[in-house]
């Protein structure tokens, strides 16, 4: 079976990585499909969220394949972390909404996958963190710079120099994840939230997006000026019209990404 799965549920694409037996842990050839995957679905306008799981409910992901990289030599190995960086940025440039479904573990090249999406939502029972540091390396794949940009530089010193896994609960409290779902059901509330957010304005959620990912870190003068080009985007578009008309008319809105 493909190591890559891609199912599509109306306007919501699930992407999920197949390697139960290797705890879906990322080799050349995952991370080489699901940046091949993710940047075809940035011009695939019926996919309005995208979900990204991973299979046998025992880990979302492991990280990377250490088996693989035991068997690189220091050369290949310098050549594999842009890779994996890469697959990283790929995701968080998906220019809609995306959401880690987490199930199981989600540690080392496995956490900075899931802090490449937008939002994050994780099972009880699952563990996270960055061990790398108890491997002699660090986090190499965004795990440095996205972590303390999402939950402050205070916890993610404290995860990613200590290396410990947290459970849930803590990872709520930190701001690392959105949700908390039953045991195993983090797909099904990843789906139902994900389902919910489709349901927008998807020219609007790319602008919102934009507006988010870009204007954070500018000066607030200039992240004004930024999410004022993100608005004056949405102003022509028949999206926002259909959506006054249906305000109107007290219905729902047909929304066709134009």
């Amino acid at each position: 079976m493909s190591e890559l799965i891609f199912e599509q549920n109306e306007t919501v694409g699930i992407l999920r990585l197949n390697r139960p037996e290797r705890r879906n842990a990322l080799n050349r050839t995952i991370l080489e499909a699901i940046t091949e995957k993710v940047r075809a679905l940035a011009d695939d306008r019926s996919v309005r969220v995208l979900v990204i799981t991973g299979s046998g409910g025992q880990a979302f992901c492991a990280g990377a394949d250490l088996k693989e990289r035991r068997g690189m030599s220091p050369q290949e190995v310098e050549a594999f972390i842009p890779l994996i960086r890469d697959t990283m940025t790929a995701v968080a440039n998906f220019p809609r909404p995306s959401i880690a479904a987490i199930d199981g573990v989600a540690l080392g090249g496995g956490l900075e996958l899931a802090l490449g999406c937008d939002l994050r939502v994780a099972g009880r029972g699952a563990t996270l963190g960055l061990p790398e540091v108890s491997l002699a390396i660090i986090p190499g794949a965004g795990g440095t710079q996205r972590l303390p940009r999402l939950i402050g530089l205070g916890h993610a010193r404290d995860l990613i120099l200590s290396g410990r896994r947290i459970d849930v609960d803590e990872a709520l409290s930190m701001g690392l994840i959105n949700r908390i779902a039953p045991a195993g059901g983090a797909l099904e509330t990843a789906l139902e939230w994900a389902q919910q957010i489709a349901r927008n304005g998807p020219l609007a959620l790319e602008a919102a997006k934009d507006a988010l990912d870009h204007g954070l870190h500018l000066s607030l003068a200039d992240g004004l000026d930024h999410e004022l080009a993100c608005y004056n985007r949405i102003i022509p578009t028949e999206d926002r019209l259909e959506a006054l008309e249906a305000f109107a008319q007290k219905r729902s809105p047909q929304f066709q990404g134009k």
